[in-house]
């Protein structure tokens, strides 16, 4: 319960602080924080019982070591980077996207040490090894086996909501990320207003539902 909460407070600090105009990737030490806690939280596990302890960050129920990166980068430029002479402290490694658009947390990685290290580069010039963002999203969306519920097409650009809500957009069969911006052009063009009935911003998916509905209403008008 102590997790929970204070998963939940750090959370809500970190939407009060984008709130004030503070970039995510500024955020690097409140999203690490948060990223300890959701890990601790899906192990059922504990937080490391020293402040910077060697190599992990948390310690799962059944006693692996856990080590924790975060992010908040939204594109799949970017890369997360490991201390190679620590790796042999630790057990499992958890990587994970806080989402900004849609204030969730997403895993892109849960793998034990040695099958995490496969996707590892050589070290660099500062001795460190590194897994490129773009490898990662590229796996969860080979992982990702959810059904097209709908699919439009407009211009250069596909836009499809999946069975769980989520809106994907592909531009020339590339998958375009993050997609909001997008859809926001889009919200413009057939004036949907990005503020929901309460005054509040409409996130992500709530935003392509409608674009998609009058996408669509467009593409039979022109039938």
């Amino acid at each position: 319960m102590q997790i929970v909460q204070s998963l939940g407070e750090a959370m809500s600090w970190f939407e009060r602080e984008l709130e004030w105009g503070v970039a995510p990737t500024e955020l690097r030490h409140l999203s690490g924080r948060i990223g300890e806690l959701y890990s601790a939280l899906i192990t059922n596990g504990q937080m490391a019982t020293e402040v910077n302890q060697k190599g992990y960050d948390v310690v799962s129920s059944t006693g692996e070591r856990i080590s924790v990166k975060t992010t908040a980068k939204m594109d799949s430029n970017g890369h997360v980077s490991f201390n190679p002479s620590t790796l042999n402290e630790v057990d499992r490694i958890i990587i994970l996207r806080i989402n900004t658009e849609e204030m969730q947390i997403e895993i892109l990685l849960n793998e034990v040490v040695s099958e995490a290290q496969k996707l590892m580069t050589q070290p660099n010039t500062n001795g460190k090894v590194s897994i490129a963002l773009s490898k990662l999203i590229k796996k969860q969306k080979e992982r990702t086996d959810i059904s097209t519920i709908k699919t439009v097409t407009i211009d250069n650009y596909i836009i499809e909501e999946l069975e769980n809500g989520t809106i994907e957009i592909l531009k020339n069969n590339e998958l375009v990320t993050p997609t909001k911006p997008t859809l926001r052009i889009f919200a413009s063009k057939f004036n949907i207003s990005l503020l929901n009935n309460n005054g509040n911003k409409r996130n992500t998916r709530q935003l392509g539902s409608l674009v998609i509905q009058a996408i669509q209403n467009h593409n039979n008008e022109d039938v």
